[in-house]
C-alpha cells in the first residue's frame, strides 16, 4: 500500500513492511491511522489508549453512545479481550471475514472504550495489512468506518479528504470493491452472539447470507430479532 504522511500528504513508495512500521508508530504515539479493510475504508487507534479513543469520536462527529468494534489479527487473541461462548471453529468459520462478532467483554479491555455496555464487537478483517499491523500492536486496535457519521462508507481515500487533516497517517490501498455498487458500501455483517445457543443480527451487512447460513446450518444456533 502506499503511505501518505503528514504533513505533506505526498505519495511515496514505501515496501509493505516499513508501511506497517510506519502505522504502528503511529499508532503508538496515539494518534489515528486510516487503512484499507476487506469491506471498506477505516480509521484505528489503539483500543487501550482512552485519549485515541476520544480522538476517533471527535474525529467522526460520533454519538458517544455508539460503539467502536476492536480489531485483532488472529482469532486466539480474540480470548483475551471476550468471554467466548461457542466452539473455537465457529470463530474460525467466520474469521477472518467481512464479520464483526459482539461479545461479552473480559476485564482486560480498555474501561473507558465503550463504557455503556458489557458486550464488544470484534474484526478480523480478511486483509493482510490490517492483520499485520493489529499483529505488530500489543492491544487491540479500535476501528471504524473512514467517514463522518451518518454518511457513506468510503472505498477510496479520496472519499474521506475532509478528514485528512485529523489523521496521523493514511494508508491508500487503492479502491476497495467497486466503487459503483451500494453493496460494496454496506460494511461488515454484525452479529450478537453473546447469548448461548443463538444469535443476532444487529447489521445484515455484506455477508448476512453466509453467516446465518453457518450459523444456523452447522452450528444450530436460533436467530433472534434485534
Amino acid at each position: 500500500p502506499g503511505v501518505r504522511g503528514r504533513p505533506t500528504d505526498r505519495r511515496c513508495g514505501a515496501g509493505w513492511r516499513e508501511a506497517v512500521a510506519a502505522a504502528a508508530g503511529a499508532l503508538q504515539a496515539g494518534g489515528l491511522v486510516a487503512l484499507p479493510t476487506d469491506t471498506v475504508y477505516g480509521v484505528a487507534c489503539l483500543a487501550q489508549d482512552s485519549a485515541a479513543v476520544r480522538s476517533i469520536y471527535s474525529l467522526k462527529g460520533r454519538n458517544g453512545g455508539k460503539p467502536l468494534a476492536i480489531c485483532l489479527g488472529d482469532v486466539e487473541r480474540l480470548y483475551r479481550y471476550c468471554q467466548v461462548n461457542v466452539p473455537d471453529e465457529l470463530l474460525r468459520d467466520l474469521l477472518p471475514g467481512p464479520v464483526t462478532l459482539v461479545l461479552k467483554r473480559s476485564e482486560e479491555l480498555n474501561k473507558d472504550l465503550n463504557p455503556f455496555t458489557s458486550l464488544v464487537g470484534v474484526r478480523i478483517p480478511n486483509h493482510p495489512f490490517v492483520r499485520e499491523l493489529a499483529r505488530a500492536c500489543s492491544g487491540p486496535l479500535a476501528l471504524t468506518s473512514a467517514n463522518i457519521s451518518c454518511q457513506a462508507s468510503t472505498l477510496t481515500v479520496s472519499e474521506f479528504q475532509d478528514l485528512w487533516p485529523q489523521l496521523s497517517l493514511i494508508i491508500d490501498g487503492g479502491p476497495i470493491g467497486d466503487v459503483q455498487s451500494p453493496e460494496c458500501r454496506l460494511g461488515s455483517t454484525v452479529v450478537d452472539l453473546s447469548v448461548s445457543g443463538k444469535f443476532t443480527i444487529i447489521r445484515p451487512g455484506c455477508a448476512l447470507t453466509s453467516t446465518v447460513e453457518i450459523l444456523k446450518q452447522k452450528y444450530g444456533l436460533i436467530p433472534e430479532s434485534a
